[in-house]
């Protein structure tokens, strides 16, 4: 297997350690890297990289909607999304493209927080880009009964809100939509290393709401403390980059992979560096 991540930047991308990790495990022929490719030059620089025998792609910021003109075939998963982070190439050499970041969502909570029910209570979704997408879909498909999408730019909320047929408010009335939300998820990079903090108090949550967050840098980021001294179950970002992984890795390799203690140790190491 030849394996890589392509994007803008890529350089800080943990999905090598991952990928050379599960290689070593399962005692699997092959290799993974990072290769960056700019916006504007991904037509090129993907057939480059097919060129060269890459069969398998991790797809990240910025290229995840525009891939997909690229590809020969997108799985209905995929399409209904609108996004593609995974994709296989045959020996025929037609190019599949794939999303498996729901997955990662909806996994991550069932190994975080097992008790808790998606079916319990209304989804509150901050932002409405490519991440919000999968998640939208992965509420929906675990059975959540209404989700509702808040974004700092309303058209784009009611647009992401119509293709998925959810509902979509104002930035401004977040935190009253909270109050009766069964699970809160944080699509946006606020609060990421780097980035401006995410404006949103957790005083009116339920005890029993669930409070996720994409971002994994830092681990524990601003939202999740509060919310755990509110009294909140949380689930961290960490946990759905590992599990869009697995599906990734058994779609190029054959194997699902499982995520283990020593991989979690592995990356932690790496983000405290």
């Amino acid at each position: 297997m030849k394996a890589t991540v392509i994007g803008c930047p890529v350089g800080h991308s943990l999905s090598p350690l991952i990928h050379n990790y599960w290689l070593k495990k399962y005692q699997v022929e092959g290799r993974y890297d990072a290769q960056e490719i700019q916006p504007g030059q991904l037509k090129e620089g993907l057939a480059r990289l097919i060129e060269q025998g890459y069969t398998g792609f991790s797809v990240t910021i910025p290229h995840k909607q525009a891939v997909m003109d690229l590809c020969d075939v997108v799985d209905d998963t995929a399409k209904r999304i609108g996004a593609i982070n995974c994709i296989a190439v045959d020996r025929d050499g037609r190019i599949e493209g794939l999303n498996t970041d729901w997955f990662g969502f909806t996994e991550s909570v069932r190994e975080a927080a097992p008790e808790f029910d998606f079916t319990s209570g209304p989804a509150l979704v901050l932002g409405a880009g490519g991440a919000a997408r999968a998640i939208v879909y992965g509420l929906q498909h675990a059975g959540a009964p209404k989700t509702i999408i808040a974004n700092r730019t309303l058209d784009k909320a009611r647009e992401l809100a119509g293709e998925f047929g959810v509902e979509y408010i104002d930035w401004a009335d977040r935190q009253k939509a909270a109050a009766g939300a069964g699970v809160v998820v944080n699509t946006t990079a606020a609060g990421m290393t780097g980035k401006p903090p995410l404006e949103f108090d957790v005083k009116n949550l339920k005890k029993d709401a669930l409070v996720c967050d994409i971002v994994y840098s830092p681990l524990r980021t601003a939202l999740l403390e509060s919310a755990a001294a509110h009294g909140n179950m949380t689930v961290e970002g960490l946990g759905m980059l590992l599990h869009q992984a697995r599906p990734a890795f058994e779609r190029w390799t054959g194997v699902l992979p499982a995520v283990t203690d020593e991989l979690r140790h592995m990356l932690l190491e790496k983000l405290k560096k």
